[in-house]
């Protein structure tokens, strides 16, 4: 490049200092956490079906730990990681397709809406497979 000398002295955009925190930024942080989190967290569902084909007492083992409370949590916890991931992956569709909800109004509420979907979500899903 000619005539530039050094480091670039303009500032990153968007920065970190000059935006605030929202709920639309939490969820997309939120995608990203639960994205990850549905990762390893197939893993542990393999892991308990090929304990199911390896025998009674691995699949035994496996279960006590999966339904103990420590277990219920991370099951629940993986159930709202699916349910957010898979609202907010469809609201990420009607952005770039139909280009549906970029207001900040709009997409404050959707994000709010995700949260409670998935919270939610997952305690009726909860409730139905205890049978309550």
């Amino acid at each position: 490049m000619s005539g530039s000398s050094g480091a670039d002295a303009r500032p990153l955009s968007p920065h970190l200092q000059v935006w605030r925190p929202h709920i639309t930024m939490a969820a997309s942080i939120t995608h990203r956490i639960t994205g990850v989190a549905l990762y390893f967290g197939t893993f542990l569902i393999a892991g308990w079906i090929i304990a199911l084909a390896t025998g009674a007492d691995c699949y035994g083992a496996i279960e006590g730990i999966l339904f103990s409370w420590y277990g219920s949590v991370i099951l629940y916890l993986w159930a709202v990681a699916v349910l957010f991931h898979l609202v907010n992956g469809i609201r990420h569709l009607l952005w770039d397709g139909p280009n549906i909800g970029f207001d900040p109004g709009r997409a404050s509420a959707v994000s709010v809406f995700n949260y409670a979907f998935a919270i939610l979500g997952a305690a009726a899903i909860w409730l139905a497979a205890a049978g309550l």
